[in-house]
């Protein structure tokens, strides 16, 4: 059977949770596995083969998500917004605390949609506060924020503090998180999808496609492109680099807020750390597809979900890791830009 995966991570205290999550937002993932002595005999069924497929490229679309809001970040300013997981986090965490009735700090019990967008409007606001502190006040001090680690260090501070806010205001306990559609499946043959993770693999792609076109067919797409390619040649020329920055850091905090919502619909689950380890998964799906492509990142988002979810089934929770990283250094070594990525990161992005 499935064994517990580490799911959400804090440095140096990680629980093993997400194989319980896994086994309850897919409901048949856990039949026709047989395990006996380790991994000396294992038999799985291609129904079930499909279903593991299935299972991981509906994790995969959550990934997608926050590789394409770490995308945006480094793509166009050069800079890892550490924040990232952060804003997953709190987004679920406020979209719980106001959906759930309780004694808890924003315990109203209000309806799940109120919740979930006041908890988007709660990341966005987190994002354009970290972009103020971390990128805006870094670049008009030092010069080009983008030559310091600086705003690299100062977002992994904004990181630190937020978790450990969000733990000072709900514990740091896992609390269930129940949604009227938490337990809708699609069935087909056999085969078992969770209504939200479907939600979430759709909606990453729908959104990106949006974003492709937004980038290559719109003044504002042309002006951050241009920001991608050369921030000051861009100022030169008239784009308006301190309006325009703050964009981006509004769609890195929607498309962290949307997966950290979908994450906790899917995994009936919140953590003050529950974005950490979902943050690790995604740089290297982002890293996987190619730095500065949005489509890649989609695909990147993608195999991660599709090998952790094998990994898990074939070998355990214990070393999950080791194929979803090893593939990575695979393909570092042979393609070092990544699968759809370029040599030279400031040309041809998006």
């Amino acid at each position: 059977m499935f064994k517990g995966v580490h799911c959400f991570g804090h440095l140096g205290h990680q629980s093993r949770t997400l194989g319980k999550g896994m086994l309850r937002a897919f409901p048949s993932a856990g039949r026709n596995v047989f395990w006996h002595h380790g991994f000396n005999s294992f038999e799985l069924n291609p129904l079930q083969l499909i279903q593991q497929i299935i299972n991981g490229l509906m994790l995969g679309g959550v990934l997608a998500f926050v590789a394409v809001a770490f995308t945006l970040t480094i793509g166009m300013l050069n800079f890892l917004n550490f924040t990232i997981p952060a804003l997953f986090m709190l987004a679920g965490m406020v979209t719980w605390a106001l959906s759930t009735a309780g004694p808890h700090w924003l315990g109203l019990g209000v309806h799940w949609a109120w919740a979930a967008l006041a908890g988007v409007c709660v990341a966005v606001l987190a994002s354009l506060l970290i972009e103020r502190f971390t990128y805006r006040y870094m670049k008009a001090r030092f010069g080009d924020a983008t030559e310091h680690a600086l705003p690299l260090v100062s977002s992994l501070g904004f990181l630190i503090v937020f978790e450990h806010l969000a733990m000072t205001l709900w514990g740091g306990d896992p609390q269930r998180f129940e949604l009227p559609f938490k337990d809708t499946n699609l069935q087909w043959g056999g085969l078992i999808v969770g209504v939200p993770h479907l939600i979430s693999l759709c909606l990453a792609i729908a959104l990106v496609a949006v974003l492709h076109q937004l980038l290559a067919r719109t003044r504002i797409g042309r002006a951050l492109r241009a920001i991608a390619e050369n921030p000051d040649a861009s100022t030169l020329m008239g784009v308006e680099v301190q309006h325009i920055v703050p964009l981006v850091f509004v769609i890195a905090g929607m498309l962290s807020a949307l997966a950290g919502i979908l994450y906790a619909a899917s995994y009936g689950t919140v953590t003050p750390f529950m974005g950490d380890a979902v943050a690790t998964d995604a740089i290297a799906g982002m890293v996987l597809g190619g730095l500065g492509n949005i489509w890649g990142a989609i695909a990147g988002g993608l195999l991660v979900g599709l090998v952790k979810v094998l990994a898990i089934s074939v070998f355990g929770a214990e070393i999950e890791k080791i194929p979803v990283w090893g593939l990575l250094l695979a393909i570092l070594i042979v393609r070092p830009a990544g699968l759809f990525g370029h040599t030279h990161i400031g040309k041809g992005k998006f």
